[in-house]
């Protein structure tokens, strides 16, 4: 199996889980072994490693292949994605999955599924405080995917690279902010250690899947019983991710205030505005590429079905002061 990481919760959680998972349901029959970004090829170019034979089956995300397709980030999560929950109701209730099986066969020559599921990011490490549509004015950030298009119409100066390079970039200030994952999962990289600001939420990334990829003859090597197996395993660890991400998430934050660290919340004006501008680029790509117009019009449909879902889901009062005394 190639990767796009060395370690942290993206490799335990994800790609070694999985490896786990897939032995544990077919008792021994497929094993996988896992080797980390860079071995059996580029990090952010698994599926053509993949694709190739370098490697049977690799872990990523599918938005890296923004560029020879961008409806690979429709997949991958955008700014104007839906959040994790609904992504995973549209995934494997709405029939997005099969969109997806459809498209990266069709496209890009692998068989591949989601494995292991993001919820929304940091917006940023930063070294500068940032909360404003006038703080990201030059703000020179690493990031991917369509963040890089849509975070330069709002001035500031994205670039991109793997995750190695993103933390000796941060410390010697070649870049002034990063997003890269959840606030669990950024522990791991330290960023917290050299940026004093953390800026919540992410809305560049409201939920992010990530995919399994397998080459078509290695696939097509196992029997009925071990695909359908590969197959579950996969969406047994994005749940088992999910879920263990967000239940880290919700302690993380007092960690980086014990470490010295200022959470900064993104004012209103920001989250619209991004939302707006995702829409709006989301329509000029849907013009002259039909995948991404039937995947964008599908995602689309089914946030609407959930538009009225807080009237029937959230139950809880708002929070009240104690009564004196």
């Amino acid at each position: 199996m190639a990767t796009t990481v060395t370690g942290g919760p993206l490799m335990e959680l994800g790609a070694k889980a999985y490896a786990e998972k897939v032995s544990e349901l077919t008792e021994g029959r497929v094993e996988i072994e896992v080797f980390p970004a860079g071995t059996l090829g580029k990090a952010l170019d698994v599926s053509s490693s993949v694709r190739r034979g370098i490697a049977d089956v690799g872990h990523t995300w599918m938005g890296y292949d923004w560029g020879r397709d961008k409806t690979a980030v429709l997949f991958g999560g955008f700014a104007g994605s839906m959040d994790s929950e609904r992504m995973l109701h549209w995934l494997y209730e709405g029939g997005g999955q099969e969109l997806w099986t459809e498209f990266r066969a069709e496209r890009f020559g692998v068989v591949s599924y989601p494995l292991f599921m993001r919820p929304a990011e940091v917006f940023l490490h930063s070294n500068r405080p940032v909360s404003t549509l006038e703080d990201l004015k030059g703000l020179k950030l690493r990031t991917a995917g369509a963040w890089l298009d849509l975070s330069s119409k709002l001035g500031a100066a994205p670039v991109t690279m793997a995750a190695g390079d993103v933390y000796t970039s941060l410390e010697r200030g070649a870049i002034d902010a990063t997003e890269w994952g959840t606030l669990y999962e950024n522990v791991a990289p330290g960023f917290y250690q050299i940026a004093k600001y953390i800026v919540v939420p992410g809305v560049h990334q409201p939920s992010a899947p990530y995919e399994l990829v397998i080459n078509t003859d290695s696939f097509a090597k196992l029997s009925e019983q071990d695909q359908a197996l590969v197959k579950l395993a996969a969406k047994i660890v994005t749940m088992e991710s999910w879920l263990k991400l967000g239940h880290e998430d919700a302690k993380a934050l007092e960690f980086y205030r014990e470490n010295g660290n200022e959470i900064i919340v993104l004012e209103d004006e920001v989250k619209r505005k991004v939302k707006e501008i995702a829409m709006e680029w989301g329509e000029e790509q849907a013009e002259g590429n039909d995948w991404f117009s039937r995947v964008f019009e599908a995602q689309r449909a089914y946030e609407m079905l959930w538009k009225d879902a807080e009237s029937y889901r959230e139950v809880a009062l708002p929070e009240q002061a104690p009564a004196d005394g």
